[in-house]
């Protein structure tokens, strides 16, 4: 195939099999989806697009979930074809859109579909549209955007869906199939660079496989030591001579580490002879005899040691015995010896030493494993990980590297002022690329972590420690990944992470063309059980979900474009009605079943005396009743400590009797919180100078207030002088006694005459006295189980039945209602509304109806509309304090009344898709619209807030603000107040960090 093989030329590698197969079904004009894992190389198929639309004079649309990966692509395809043939559009870049090769975000597609009416010419030179990251479907806010763009595009584009390795691959081609027609499934589950798995416990690097089985004998090898990092361990020889193994490693040698211990690495023995130290079966340094053993590998062959040996992997590799022995170790004791034997008399063992990121990092470089990246799923520790590393004098560089690091990086920020750099940590930052070390989280200025990026690319930077948001699609693959703990904060509680993550985290282990091998290693952490960790490493079910469901702005478009009927068929073509359909069939068979065996139980269910089913559904009345009575008790409960709640005044001192503030705490404000609509929650200070917002949790009986404290009118919560002076006035405050415990109520249930009746009713059945009651009542227990089982699975079957389109007929009745549809018309309210694409587009649409932002100033505009974009990053923050714009506080005041009149509408209908304002972030927008500086922004203004997220925020304002700019009215002067907003907000920073 002459266009593949002069495309394959423009490589110095030969393509794999599941590359050269795409490529041709993609020439032969078929669909395709590969699915291949993290580093395998799919981007080839989608740059084969690209090549084959260009020498074909057609177009290739080649589409990313984030503008980082875009901008990525972007640049390699423009040193692959020239700036001239190459366009980039994001939400904020636009450059080149005509090109004949468009790289932009997968919304921006969505949107320019919508914005075409059906008909349209627009894309009858588009060929090709490729889907990065395809996968990006599953995600819960935009996964919906990626089935719109598949359901939407004209028929005759070729579509190449580029996906991480799924379990439900076949599935999903399956549905491409019935919306895009003949797809080809390209599956490769093979990584051209082999992935080791390690664990790092107790100053030894152990494999956490152990794929070659050895005799029992061999199995007691023990690790190399560790050494402690002092506080002036740097570079030294060692550091260079980790370099040189480095390079050694790069030429296919393994690093030093225990495994089946005795045993030499597949790699090794294809190489020949073990080099000396590096932990092959002739080396030394690396290995001891069975007469030096690890901690704990006591002489218990007949025991634990066989069992050990004996455990395997859920794809049947046997997991390394040595660590399921340090895990049984920890566990049977508190401690443990450093040596893994009991020390004289029979003293305690302690616990497997855990090194430190800078141990780590030292170690790894030793061992040739760096470059690598540790996984940290903290914004902190990543910025603390650096400063520790730091502060052990760990230098990984060497000082020609060093000043080539420093031009790089004043080259890339030589446009953010030096007062700014300041804020930043701009000094701090360098110091650490310069050793060779950074942070990479989504906390950092865009343009900082782009150029650590840039640096660990180029080799020059070789230890990056960085949060989940790196494994997202950015190319930046290392030797190394370490992750430190195999769980992470989700936003709500601590969890384990899935397969799937860990698959994603360790896919960056092992570069194309540079390593032989990628190595993965988890950190040893109290209580980590190997058969997890092997667990997550050969677990390959990761199945695709559709989170698909229509949206308000998704149904105006649809009704405008098909009418609502042939909207509706459209919608049953989704993903998560595919889905939906293909699980009703087992459920539908395991109806019959169960009605089968409901049939045999109920002819079993019999007494003599008596119906046994009436008496049981008596017993199940009384339980029932009672069930009622108790919530009716505790609903009264609440509804007196909301009452007590609403009471309080500013200055008042209670008492938190339960939950994590508990002690004494002065009220600050009684104003509603806009995230809560049902309840009041009085904002407070408690006893140990924190600020926070309580709700009935907090007070699970009626709250009295103790006493009062003066709140000065200057009082502001971000102040920690204000707090303390405050707190000190709450702990020297006159309070009365505390009410003692009341008299406990009278029982409702003791005085119920409907309650008393029931059981009346069960005593006097004649199945009450039978000898085999209890026999029946099972039988008839068990009966009902699997009645309301059978019950439950038939509304599943119909609930799952047209789900999409039901929804779909639901918002449609919201939109009728609030006059945006009419039938099959689209009103004018609701041609505006087609044209705001954001989470919150009905309330940013209504705002928009009843000029609620028409008074407002530049400055005001900005806040008012942060509002609708910001989301805090956890659900414990404290009300600011608002500027004194009195205008600015009766739109958001309105603002919060329209989501409170839309949530009603939501309700009667069925939905759940908008969510309350958020007021954190509407200082920040109003002060930099209003021309305050960074440092001010970022220090008094926003004391959680950090330099990305305030750009990223930023960002998406800008956008929602250009939305209005287009969608106000012609001779409304809301449309030049919001570009006048944009033209203040585009400034510092944020102008800086929205170029390429």
């Amino acid at each position: 195939m002459v266009a593949l093989a002069q495309f394959a030329a423009r490589y110095p590698f030969g393509l794999d099999p599941f590359q050269v197969e795409a490529c041709e079904a993609l020439a032969a004009g078929e669909g395709v989806l590969v699915a291949a894992p993290t580093g395998a190389g799919k981007t080839i198929v989608g740059e084969f697009a690209a090549f084959l639309a260009l020498r074909g004079g057609r177009r290739c649309f080649y589409t990313t979930p984030i503008k980082a990966l875009s901008n990525q692509k972007y640049a390699d395809l423009v040193a692959a074809h020239g700036v001239a043939n190459v366009g980039l559009l994001t939400g904020d870049t636009s450059r080149n859109g005509d090109a004949p090769v468009v790289v932009m975000t997968t919304e921006v597609l969505r949107n320019m579909l919508y914005a075409s009416p059906e008909g349209s010419h627009r894309f009858d030179d588009l060929a090709y549209v490729v889907m990065d990251e395809v996968h990006y479907l599953a995600d819960r806010q935009r996964g919906a955007v990626w089935e719109e763009v598949i359901i939407h595009l004209p028929a005759h584009v070729q579509l190449v869906s580029l996906s991480a390795t799924v379990s439900n691959a076949e599935e999903f081609a399956q549905w491409l199939v019935t919306v895009r027609g003949h797809t080809r499934v390209i599956v490769s589950e093979h990584r051209p660079v082999p992935l080791w798995q390690h664990v790092l416990a107790d100053r030894a690097l152990y494999d956490l496989f152990v794929e070659d089985a050895a005799p029992l004998g061999d199995v007691y090898g023990g690790p190399r030591a560790l050494k402690p990092a002092g506080p002036g361990s740097g570079p030294g020889p060692g550091a260079a001579a980790g370099r040189d193994r480095a390079r050694d490693g790069a030429r296919g040698e393994r690093p030093g580490r225990v495994g089946a211990p005795g045993r030499q690495s597949r790699a090794a023995r294809d190489a020949g002879p073990a080099r000396p130290g590096r932990g092959g079966r002739n080396s030394h340094d690396g290995q001891r005899g069975r007469d030096d053993r690890p901690a704990g590998a006591g002489d218990d062959r007949n025991g634990a040691g066989d069992r050990a040996v004996g455990a395997v992997a859920s794809d049947g590799r046997p997991v390394n015995p040595e660590l399921l022995r340090l895990a049984r170790l920890e566990s049977s004791g508190p401690e443990w010896s450093r040596s893994g034997r009991p020390g004289p008399g029979g003293r305690p063992r302690r616990r497997p030493w855990v090194p430190s990121r800078p141990q780590v990092i030292e170690r790894l470089d030793r061992d040739g494993l760096l470059p690598a990246i540790t996984f940290v799923f903290s914004r902190v520790g990543c910025d603390a990980a650096v400063a520790a590393c730091a502060a052990a004098g760990l230098r990984l560089t060497t000082s020609e590297q060093a000043a080539e690091i420093r031009a790089h990086v004043r080259a890339r920020t030589a446009g953010i002022p030096d007062g700014d750099l300041r804020v930043l940590g701009y000094w701090e930052w360098l110091d650490g690329l310069e050793r060779g070390l950074a942070a990479h989280h989504a906390g950092m200025l865009p343009v900082f972590k782009e150029v650590v990026e840039e640096l660990f690319v180029r080799g020059l930077v070789r230890a990056v420690f960085a949060t989940e948001t790196l494994a997202l699609g950015i190319n930046m693959p290392a030797r190394t990944v370490v992750l430190e703990r195999l769980s992470k904060f989700n936003g709500q509680t601590r969890a384990d992470i899935t397969p799937g993550e860990y698959t994603q985290l360790t896919g960056r282990a092992g570069r194309r063309g540079i390593d032989i091998e990628g190595h993965a290693v988890v950190l040893w952490q109290p209580g980590l059980d190997p058969l997890a960790v092997a667990g997550l490493a050969s677990t390959r079910t990761y199945p695709l979900r559709s989170s698909f469901r229509p949206s308000y702005n998704m149904a105006v478009n649809l009704v405008g474009r098909l009418g609502a009927e042939r909207a509706r068929t459209v919608l049953e073509s989704s993903f998560a009605q595919f889905q939906a359909d293909r699980a009703v069939v087992g459920l539908a068979r395991q109806v019959r079943r169960n009605q089968a065996a409901l049939d045999e139980l109920t002819a079993e269910v019999e007494c003599d005396r008596g119906s046994a089913h009436e008496y049981d559904q008596i017993r199940r009345d009384i339980r029932e009743r009672e069930k009622r009575l108790s919530r009716e008790g505790a609903a009264h409960g609440r509804a007196e400590a909301a009452e007590a709640l609403a009471r309080l005044r500013t200055g008042d001192v209670v008492r938190v009797p339960a939950g994590r503030r508990m002690g004494l705490a002065v009220v600050l404000d009684v104003a509603v919180d806009p995230r809560s609509v049902d309840e009041p929650r009085p904002l407070v200070l408690t006893a140990d100078r924190q600020v926070r917002r309580l709700s009935l949790i907090d007070f699970p009986v009626a709250v009295e207030p103790l006493g009062r404290v003066r709140v000065p009118r200057t009082f502001n919560p971000r102040d920690a002088r204000s707090r303390r002076d405050l707190a000190s006035s709450l702990h020297h405050a006159e309070l009365r006694a505390e009410p003692g415990k009341r008299e406990r109520a009278r029982s409702a249930a003791s005085d119920d005459a409907e309650l008393a009746r029931l059981r009346r009713a069960l005593r006097a059945h004649p199945v009450h006295d039978c000898p085999r009651r209890e026999e029946h009542l099972r039988k008839a227990e068990r009966a009902t189980r699997l009645r309301r089982e059978t019950e439950a699975l038939a509304r599943k079957v119909e609930g799952r039945t047209n789900t999409v389109a039901r929804t779909f007929d639901r918002v449609r009745a919201a939109l009728t209602e609030l006059d945006y549809l009419d039938g099959d018309t689209v009103t004018p309210k609701g041609a505006r509304l087609a044209r705001i694409y954001t989470e919150q587009d009905l309330i940013v649409a209504v705002c928009l109806d009843r000029g609620v932002w028409e008074p407002l100033t530049p400055a005001a505009l900005a806040a008012a509309v942060s509002s609708l974009v910001f989301e805090p990053r956890g659900d414990d923050l404290a009300m600011p304090a608002l500027p004194g714009d009195e205008d600015l506080r009766a739109a958001l005041g309105a603002t919060h009344r329209i989501y409170v009149q839309l949530s009603g509408v939501e309700q009667e209908h069925g939905l759940d898709f908008l969510r309350p304002p958020e007021l954190g972030f509407v200082t920040a927008a109003y002060g930099w619209a209003s021309g305050r500086s960074l440092e001010r922004i970022l220090g008094e203004d926003a004391t959680e807030l950090t330099a990305g997220d305030f750009v990223r925020w930023m960002r998406q304002l800008l956008d929602l603000l250009d939305q209005i700019a287009q969608t106000a009215g012609a001779g409304s002067p809301l449309r030049s107040t919001a570009r006048e907003a944009m033209d203040a907000l585009r400034r510092g920073v944020v102008a800086y960090s929205m170029t390429v």
